[in-house]
């Protein structure tokens, strides 16, 4: 095993309201060596497996932490499926430099790469699909500290969470400002010389960078909201996607897909094209697929059979839908769900996936 353990002054939950800056960095070829440092540098609930074969697996991390912002650049040299409970007290964001994420969160199947970031907030189980090639930037932000700088960027009262997208694009506007301010950030705070010699002067970029992810986000409820980026998504195009996750097992078609956006067909598959990457009706495959890996991931195979799972999720041919599954995870349902839980030396989750 090739280790590199703790570096400088290893953050503990005390050092989350300071302004010490702190830095913790691991490389292993151990899983669980693995495991344990990203539940102590981000969450608990936190559960990981490769999707694959553990053969190529090489973690490596490097994390900093500044108060209420922690900023980790994380890789895992295999394609890994990553469970991830209610997060609670903070938000967080995914933003890959190179490779991609696939994402079920809050009932919404998204995916982060190089070009967009994703989201989540604070309630909500995560699941990831992470890609063998993905290095990323994961930020954790304290959830009290992001929701002042949320209220302020959109003049909202009280202390809800408020509805957030579940993305937002990197190659532009505030997104762009964002991204290199985290890398700014990142860099300087691994450097003996750099800003970690000005605390007041680093205490300004750091909250700097947290409002602007505030500006960057979207905001799900829509409507000019100030500070979002310009390439948003057309109502016509949120209202069918908002359609679909709320019922994603519902035999739509193409028509009343377009019915629920107000245009015609063509229309509607052009702007979803356009904004989303892919025709309405696959999009809303992709969603039912991600759903279906995540159920059966999270099930105990005595619980649920594939065919119950899948018809839940709205395929009905399941010789179809089983020729899907495996071209896009490369196994077949079956063994997805007989693999269900297995995950290295963790203990098995409540149904309710609550805090360990």
């Amino acid at each position: 095993m090739d280790t590199a353990g703790v570096t400088d002054r290893d953050p503990d939950p005390a050092s989350v309201g300071s302004d010490v800056a702190a830095r913790a960095a691991l490389h292993t070829l151990d899983a669980d060596e693995a495991r344990a440092f990203c539940r102590r540098m981000f969450y608990g609930p936190l559960e990981i497996k490769p999707a694959g074969s553990i053969e190529g697996f090489d973690f490596s991390a490097d994390v900093v932490q500044l108060g209420p912002l922690t900023i980790g650049e994380v890789s895992y040299g295999v394609e890994m499926c990553i469970a991830i409970g209610d997060l609670r007290t903070a938000y967080h964001v995914l933003a890959p430099v190179t490779g991609s994420v696939h994402v079920l969160h809050r009932g919404t199947a998204t995916t982060a790469d190089p070009g967009r970031a994703a989201v989540f907030q604070p309630l909500g189980d995560i699941d990831l699909r992470w890609s063998a090639d993905c290095r990323l930037y994961s930020v954790k932000v304290e959830r009290l500290a992001f929701e002042r700088e949320l209220e302020a960027a959109y003049d909202a009262a009280g202390g809800a969470a408020l509805p957030l997208g579940a993305t937002f694009g990197l190659a532009g506007g505030p997104g762009r400002s964002w991204m290199g301010l985290i890398r700014m950030l990142h860099a300087e705070l691994r450097e003996q010389d750099g800003l970690t010699t000005l605390p007041w002067l680093l205490r300004r970029w750091r909250d700097l960078a947290i409002s602007t992810l505030a500006g960057a986000v979207e905001h799900s409820s829509g409507g000019g909201v100030p500070g979002q980026p310009t390439a948003r998504r057309p109502r016509t195009v949120k209202r069918t996607l908002d359609a679909m996750h709320a019922e994603p097992g519902r035999s739509f078609t193409a028509s009343e897909l377009a019915g629920i956006a107000g245009v015609g067909i063509r229309v509607l598959q052009e702007s979803f094209r356009q904004h989303v990457g892919v025709p309405p009706l696959t999009y809303l495959r992709r969603l039912r697929l991600e759903g279906v890996h995540a159920e059966l991931t999270r099930a105990d195979k005595g619980d649920v059979s594939v065919s119950e799972v899948a018809y839940r999720w709205g395929f009905t041919h399941l010789g179809r839908f089983a020729g899907a599954y495996r071209a896009r995870y490369g196994v077949s349902p079956s063994q997805t769900l007989r693999g269900g839980r297995q995950l290295g030396s963790a203990p098995p989750r409540s149904p309710g996936r609550g805090r360990t």
